[in-house]
């Protein structure tokens, strides 16, 4: 089937930047990707995926000791592997989310 629609949108600079260059990098054209989400929505008879807000931060106060025990555990496991990160690092990385 010939393509004979245009289809404009305007998004955020920095968005389309990222976004293109991930596509760029899976050898995507933006067309193509367009295509496919309108072949989803057609599909799925709505938008193909999850619309959600997503939840505040896990507190101490919402684990079970069992969960906060194997979240401790896993944590340990990763640092004796070499799985983890400087603390400085994530630290920096949280301010700059806020």
């Amino acid at each position: 089937m010939l393509k004979s629609a245009t289809v404009s949108a305007r998004v955020e600079n920095q968005v389309k930047i990222e976004a293109e260059n991930i596509l760029q990098r899976l050898g995507l054209p933006v067309s193509v990707v367009i295509n496919m989400l309108y072949r989803q929505i057609i599909a799925h008879k709505g938008i193909p995926f999850a619309l959600v807000l997503p939840g505040g931060p896990e507190t101490l106060d919402a684990l079970s000791q069992a969960e906060l025990d194997a979240k401790l555990q896993h944590s340990y496991e990763q640092s004796l592997a070499g799985e983890g990160r400087p603390y400085r690092e994530v630290f920096d990385e949280l301010e700059r989310s806020l």
